[in-house]
C-alpha cells in the first residue's frame, strides 16, 4: 500500500489498535488533523463484529472511509471493494462437499477469491457532502440509496 500511495502522491499514516473494545476516538487522536482526509479500514474479525459502531464513528467524524467488505457499507460505511463473502461461503461449501465425497484436503487446490464487488452508500456520501462520480456509480455492483 505504501508503494501505491507514494506513486499517487499520497501519504499513509497507520493507526494501531491494541485491545477490543477499541477506542476509535483515542486512536484517531493519534493522527495529526492534517492527515485525516480519509480512512482505509483493514478487515479483521473484530472490526467485522464492530462494523456498525465503526461505520457510525467515521460518519460522526465526517471521514470518508473505505472498507474491504460490503457489510460495512450496509452498516453505514461509504464504500467497499473486496471479495464477496457469499462467494467465499459457496466455494467453502464446494470444498466440504468434495471432502465429504472422499477428496483428501491436502490434495485440494488453494484458491483465491475470484468475485469482488464494489458497493457504494449514497446516503452516507450525501451526509458527508460528497459527490460520487457517475462513472464509479455505473461500475458499482450495488449502490445503496
Amino acid at each position: 500500500m505504501q508503494s501505491a500511495a507514494t506513486t499517487l502522491g499520497l501519504q499513509l499514516v497507520g493507526i494501531e489498535l491494541r485491545e477490543p473494545p477499541y477506542d476509535y476516538e483515542r486512536a484517531l487522536d493519534q493522527v495529526s488533523p492534517d492527515h485525516r482526509g480519509a480512512l482505509l479500514v483493514m478487515t479483521s474479525a473484530v472490526f467485522f463484529f464492530d462494523r456498525a459502531r465503526l461505520a457510525n464513528f467515521v460518519l460522526q467524524q465526517r471521514l470518508p472511509a473505505m472498507f474491504a467488505l460490503r457489510e460495512w457499507v450496509e452498516a453505514g460505511g461509504l464504500i467497499s471493494y473486496g471479495p464477496s463473502i457469499t462467494g467465499l461461503y459457496r466455494r467453502a461449501a464446494d470444498y466440504v462437499d468434495r471432502i465429504a465425497r472422499g477428496a483428501k484436503p491436502a490434495e485440494l487446490p488453494v484458491e483465491q477469491p475470484t468475485k469482488f464487488e464494489l458497493v457504494i452508500n449514497l446516503k452516507t456520501a450525501k451526509s458527508l457532502n460528497l459527490e460520487i462520480p457517475r462513472d464509479l456509480l455505473l461500475v458499482a455492483d450495488e449502490v445503496i440509496e
